[in-house]
């Protein structure tokens, strides 16, 4: 092989070598983008679900017997929080500015300016002097609590009993009490588990 030969042979094995480099140099770079872009795409995933449970709705789990029959233990519910505004016969999720760590579900029976009052004797719950009729209970009212009866409910309070009215921590408890607004995460609506009771937790 001539020296012109060989230079040339050289110069080819160089422009290999460059063409390699930068193919290498090109994945690598490629690799790094796709990993930035699905972090990227994970961060914001994470992000709306964190503003969706924050602010639209989330999933609450039931725990206790409070609200049977209406709900049962281990019961899995949508809970919905944009621009909710409470009404009387909403379950609702809550947490009482004296059980700060625990979530409530309880229904409420009052809004602000009500008069409630509960007959023990006749197992009657009265708001403004109406009788409820309450098809949803699991059994007449009978534990008192220790609120003394009939009560004016609030300004931005709710008053809340649970449906299983003799197994319930609710507003017959000075505990628990009026119910600010502040302290409602949001209104049950729909349950999802189990799925024989699939369905909207309102009759």
């Amino acid at each position: 092989m001539d020296k012109e030969s060989f230079d040339i042979q050289a110069d080819e094995n160089n422009v290999n070598d460059e063409a390699l480099h930068s193919s290498t140099a090109n994945r690598q770079f490629n690799i790094k983008k796709e990993i930035l872009e699905w972090v990227q795409a994970i961060v914001i995933a994470l992000v709306i679900a964190l503003v969706i449970r924050t602010f639209v709705f989330s999933l609450i789990r039931v725990d206790g017997h409070s609200m049977v029959p209406t709900l049962q233990h281990n019961d899995r519910l949508i809970v919905t929080k944009l621009m909710y505004k409470p009404q009387q016969g909403d379950i609702i999720i809550l947490r009482p500015p004296m059980h700060k760590n625990t979530p409530f579900v309880k229904r409420i029976i009052a809004l602000p300016g009500q008069t409630v009052d509960i007959d023990f004797k006749k197992h009657k719950v009265l708001v403004d002097g109406v009788e409820l009729k309450e098809p949803y209970i699991n059994e007449p009212t009978v534990q008192r609590g220790d609120v003394k009866f009939p009560v004016v409910v609030p300004e931005n309070t709710v008053f809340v009993l649970g449906d299983n009215r003799n197994n319930s921590r609710d507003s017959r408890y000075s505990d628990v009490g009026m119910v600010p607004y502040k302290s409602i995460i949001g209104k049950a609506v729909f349950r999802i588990w189990p799925l024989n009771n699939f369905g909207s937790i309102y009759r």
